[in-house]
């Protein structure tokens, strides 16, 4: 039996092997040897082979695709930044798209050409089987980032006066089913759900049982329009491998399975950290200029609320000129208090995006975060006070400083747990601008408090 830990040299090994193929493949495709690129990348399964392409330059990216010709995997593109998958697929013919289409399940295929044009999408869609075409012309009817965006369509459906026999002879039978699958749907003559049977149950059953018998009448089904993280907790609450998707009328729609819910949590936790940060859905994979254009609104926030800060300054500047010591600290509290506010609004953002905070426990939550603030205010004021006493000998200064972080301390930590709640409230997604508001507060508060106090003190 091996431990945890021994998992870890073939990790290492498997990057390794991949940082080594990606160098032969680059260097083949720069000697102009494509055949030897299509070579290398023939072992290697598609999350590898996206990984790669996605190492390789743009120019690189293009030689590669048409090395690959009609070899090249369509499943690799669900595996791909946005970015790299529209310039892959600007380059592939769309009767190309459309045969590398067949192979994928239909969230994946939706992935493929969801960004594309009009024209070029209808003209992939006409190339489509009927069938495989009207379940992805339905998939584009729900909202983006949806359980109807996020389902497959493919599914094993049964009535309930079935025998276990006579399911598993269809289910033998058939040749157009799912791939994989650990559930089976029951349902009635207008394909309105009525429960669901586990494989593994069914597999366990005689063959003259119904299915009635041994279905479970609650089959845990998400609303096609559902949002995909309220879909992703409920997978996580109830520990699923997949859930039926259902209309308003409860007619089934489609299936959600496990593998597509963890791309969900990955996607929703780098956005929420993107946001915060302020860089939009930004990758390593995006140009310089759009890189730039991501980034540029957010500082010129930051830009604003800077000056806003340094407005405060300018009304003690005649303060700050009698002791000049007040231009070395003051930067201390501003940024302590910072340093605070981002602690709380990291755990609150959080925190609403898991639902783990709302109206039920709110005030008990500013409650903690708020003695959390006093207490370490405290904390630090007295370690502050004395540094300041053992470097400058100014123990009334130390006094203004100490108080001054208190108060700092303390707002920090109300600006970090209010403001995303109030954001949260009015229906703003409080991963995007809590930051900005918490950092404005805590360096006006910051400012205002230490200068404040001290030309109130030395007057």
């Amino acid at each position: 039996m091996s431990s945890a830990g021994d998992d870890t040299p073939a990790i290492e090994s498997n990057q390794a092997q991949i940082a080594q193929l990606f160098h032969a493949i680059e260097d083949a495709l720069i000697s102009g040897d494509r055949a030897q690129a299509k070579a290398l990348c023939a072992p290697l399964r598609s999350p590898d082979l996206a990984d790669i392409i996605q190492l390789l330059s743009p120019v690189e990216r293009v030689a590669l695709i048409e090395a690959l010709g009609p070899d090249f995997d369509f499943e690799v593109l669900s595996q791909l930044d946005e970015s790299v998958r529209d310039q892959i697929v600007d380059v592939l013919p769309n009767q190309q798209i459309a045969e590398g289409m067949r192979e994928l399940d239909t969230d994946d295929a939706l992935y493929v050409i969801e960004d594309m044009d009009e024209v070029d999408k209808e003209e992939i869609l006409s190339h489509l089987p009927n069938s495989e075409s009207a379940a992805l012309k339905r998939s584009f009817e729900y909202p983006e980032e949806s359980a109807g965006r996020l389902m497959q369509s493919d599914f094993i459906a049964v009535p309930p006066f079935w025998t276990v026999g006579q399911t598993i002879d269809y289910m033998r039978e058939t040749e157009d089913l799912p791939d994989t699958f650990s559930q089976i749907y029951v349902v009635d003559p207008g394909y309105r759900l009525l429960g669901v049977v586990q494989l593994d149950k069914l597999l366990r059953a005689k063959r003259p049982t119904t299915i009635t018998d041994i279905q479970d009448p609650e089959p845990g089904a998400v609303l096609a329009t559902q949002d995909q993280e309220e879909v992703a907790r409920q997978f996580e609450r109830y520990d699923l491998m997949s859930a039926p998707v259902v209309d308003k009328n409860q007619r089934l729609m489609g299936v959600v399975t496990v593998d597509d819910v963890v791309e969900v949590i990955q996607s929703e936790a780098d956005e929420d950290i993107k946001l915060l940060a302020g860089v939009g859905d930004e990758s390593l994979a995006d140009s310089v200029l759009a890189a730039t254009r991501s980034r540029f609104v957010w500082l010129l926030i930051n830009l604003a609320t800077a000056i806003l800060a340094s407005s405060v300054i300018k009304l003690f500047d005649a303060t700050i000129e009698q002791m000049v010591a007040l231009a070395v600290l003051m930067p201390i509290v501003a940024s302590m208090g910072g340093n605070a506010g981002t602690q709380t609004m990291t755990i609150a953002v959080r925190a609403l995006a898991t639902q783990e905070l709302g109206q039920v426990n709110a005030g008990r939550v500013i409650v903690k975060e708020l003695s959390v603030g006093l207490l370490n205010g405290l904390a630090f004021a007295l370690i502050l006070a004395g540094v300041v006493v053992l470097w400058l000998g100014a123990s009334a200064l130390s006094v203004v400083i100490g108080a001054a972080m208190v108060f700092n301390m303390v707002a920090a930590a109300l600006a970090g747990i209010l403001i995303p709640l109030t954001l949260d409230r009015f229906g703003y997604d409080p991963a995007v601008a809590s930051g900005v508001f918490v950092t404005t507060v805590t360096d006006v508060v910051g400012f205002f408090a230490f200068l404040g106090l001290a030309s109130l003190w030395f007057s």
